[in-house]
């Protein structure tokens, strides 16, 4: 089995190179409006600068907003039926005139997704780690001027239409050999994740930091809201976390990113995600054998392709392969090719 990976250079609100419907997951994470490191971005919309000049934050958050919701109109297009759009997202606080105020960006993309007909799905609190030793803003110990910190994110969950069906024995057989283990579901499908964010500075590049989100976080949405041969999109693909993830699982994907200075950072991450993203599928592995040594119930099922126990029968058949090379076809594309794994060998 192999994979295809494409990239497109330019902005995301014109995907024509992507067909109507032809999506099934999409991981990403936008610009944040009203975080001061992308006001450069968004000052390209003048009716963003002129808000901000006259000091008036609302309208600049709006129209920040009304940039990033023709990238949500691309996606009602694109995502098939049944398809879901996982976007990661915080809120801003920011001083203007002399005011602070939080700037609600979950929020305001949860209603603009819902008005191109997206369903809401329960969303996860990503509870960003951090070393601060200063809880608090404002006036500190003397009410009743001081604010909470913010310190996490939001991963808002959507679905275009009804529920996805698997009706052909292929399908079928594809979605068994993606299962995850019955102890990843308990953890993964939580609506609190804790786990630390990445370092976000871009050495050398044009833009100073990337804002991109963990491995982890796209490693783990692409496990549970697709499987193996479908096709994910990242419409601000940043540094390539997504395009890596989808790499390890098996997925094609397809990423849109406006900054053409990131290519060659996202190329090194590509060339150097085999290792870490082999590393991580047999990881998984290990902590199921670690889980099931521990487990102190009576087990009744079996995976053969993995040779060991598994908790439920929906487990049986997952399947496990490993990158086994990435070609470059041309300067934004790539193939990516797969060989099983082999327990005596791999371990």
């Amino acid at each position: 089995m192999s994979t295809f990976h494409k990239l497109y250079f330019k902005n995301s609100s014109d995907m024509s190179e992507i067909p109507s419907n032809s999506i099934d997951l999409v991981v990403t994470s936008p610009p944040y409006p009203m975080i001061e490191m992308w006001d450069e971005l968004f000052f390209e919309d003048q009716n963003v600068k002129q808000s901000f000049e006259k000091g008036d934050g609302r309208s600049a958050f709006e129209f920040m907003h009304q940039n990033l919701d023709k990238v949500w109109v691309e996606l009602s297009r694109v995502v098939k039926s049944g398809g879901i759009v996982c976007i990661n997202i915080g809120d801003a606080t920011r001083t203007i005139n002399n005011n602070f105020e939080i700037y609600m960006n979950h929020s305001r993309i949860i209603a603009a997704m819902n008005k191109l007909g997206f369903k809401s799905l329960p969303s996860i609190i990503w509870r960003k780690q951090t070393n601060a030793p200063n809880k608090f803003m404002g006036s500190g110990m003397l009410p009743a001027g001081a604010y909470v910190t913010l310190e996490h994110e939001y991963i808002l969950i959507f679905r275009k239409d009804k529920k996805r069906e698997f009706k052909t024995q292929l399908e079928k057989k594809i979605r068994q050999e993606s299962a995850y283990f019955w102890e990843e579901r308990n953890t993964w499908f939580s609506d609190l994740w804790d786990f630390k964010g990445v370092n976000q500075n871009l050495k050398g590049n044009s833009r100073s930091r990337s804002a991109a989100y963990p491995y982890e976080l796209a490693y783990r949405l692409i496990n549970m809201y697709s499987i193996k041969g479908d096709t994910i999109l990242d419409p601000f693909l940043g540094t390539g976390t997504t395009t890596i993830a989808a790499m390890a699982c098996q997925r094609n994907s397809i990423g849109y990113e406006i900054d053409k200075n990131l290519l060659e950072i996202i190329e090194e991450n590509v060339w150097k995600s085999i290792s870490s993203a082999n590393k991580r599928t047999l990881q998984r592995i290990k902590d199921h054998d670690y889980f099931i040594k521990n487990y102190e119930k009576p087990i009744k099922h079996f995976n053969q392709n993995l040779k060991m126990p598994v908790i439920t029968g929906q487990e049986i058949n997952i399947k496990f392969s490993l990158i086994d090379k990435i070609e470059k076809n041309n300067d934004y594309n790539y193939t990516c090719y797969y060989k099983d794994v082999i327990l005596d060998e791999d371990f």
